[in-house]
C-alpha cells in the first residue's frame, strides 16, 4: 500500500486526532493515502464515524500493540 502521508497523534486523545486528521486530508489529492497512528483507544470507533460523516473511506484499522493504525482514502 503506497501511503501518501503519515501523521503522529500518539498521546494526543479525542478530538486532537479527528482534527490533525481532518487539516491533513484537506492539503491531498483525491485518492491519496492517508495514515494516522494514535495511541487513543477510542479512535477505532472516532475514524469509523468520521469516514462515515466526511465520504473519506477507511481502508484499513489495526492494532500494533498499544497504537492504532488507520488508513483514509481522500475522497
Amino acid at each position: 500500500m503506497q501511503i501518501d502521508k503519515e501523521i503522529d497523534t500518539r498521546g494526543l486523545n479525542c478530538p486532537l486526532p479527528i482534527l490533525k486528521a481532518k487539516k491533513a486530508l484537506t492539503d491531498m489529492q483525491s485518492g491519496q493515502l492517508l495514515k494516522v497512528v494514535s495511541t487513543d483507544g477510542g479512535s477505532l470507533r472516532d475514524f469509523q464515524a468520521f469516514s462515515r460523516q466526511t465520504g473519506n473511506d477507511l481502508v484499513e484499522q489495526q492494532t500494533v500493540g498499544e497504537e492504532y493504525i488507520h488508513v483514509l482514502r481522500r475522497r
